[in-house]
């Protein structure tokens, strides 16, 4: 059994997801105000889509009448000095949610969980992915050094952000954004 239960660490996850998606805006607003569109809009989407992962998990505990308290956050960092600090921050805080979600999965089968442990499996494949297009667009805004545009360009043409909805993602209590 592990240390603390998966119900005590999917409550926590909660304000991590909360956290991830206040940090995205905080990255969105800087690269807007830095005059780059497409990269704010990407950060945009992703603060919505971190959002609706915490509302996934408040959704879940609702479902299963485990009772939900929403956390507070603590503050995000908001100044950066140049463009590839805030998507390496990106990156490192989607390498630590997968980090947080593999606590989870490894705690609910801890558990005797397996409702929890099937609750994971699409954080799990979902943070691969969200990780991969991190790691590529800092790669892609390290090569771009000050030609920021290459970045905005690369956006554009690869359609980072966004994407279609799937399928098999769980609900999001009152609706994904």
């Amino acid at each position: 059994m592990s240390d603390i239960s998966f119900n005590e660490l999917l409550s926590t996850q909660i304000g991590n997801e909360f956290v991830a998606s206040q940090q995205y805006i905080a990255i969105a607003v800087w690269f807007d105000n830095q005059a780059l569109p497409r990269l704010a809009a990407h950060f945009y989407a992703q603060s919505i889509e971190e959002r609706n992962h915490a509302m996934m998990l408040v959704q879940y505990r609702l479902d299963r009448d485990l009772g939900v308290e929403i956390p507070g956050i603590p503050a995000v960092q908001n100044n950066f000095t140049l463009a590839v600090e805030p998507i390496a921050l990106a990156l490192a805080q989607e390498k630590q949610v997968t980090s947080q979600i593999e606590a989870l999965f490894r705690a609910a089968r801890a558990d005797g969980d397996a409702l929890g442990e099937q609750a994971m499996l699409w954080f799990l494949k979902e943070q691969v992915e969200e990780v991969a297009s991190m790691s590529t667009l800092l790669t892609i805004a390290q090569r771009a050094g000050d030609n920021l545009f290459d970045i905005e360009n690369y956006i554009a043409r690869e359609t980072v952000a966004g994407g279609p909805v799937d399928a098999d993602a769980p609900g999001a209590a009152g609706g994904a954004l």
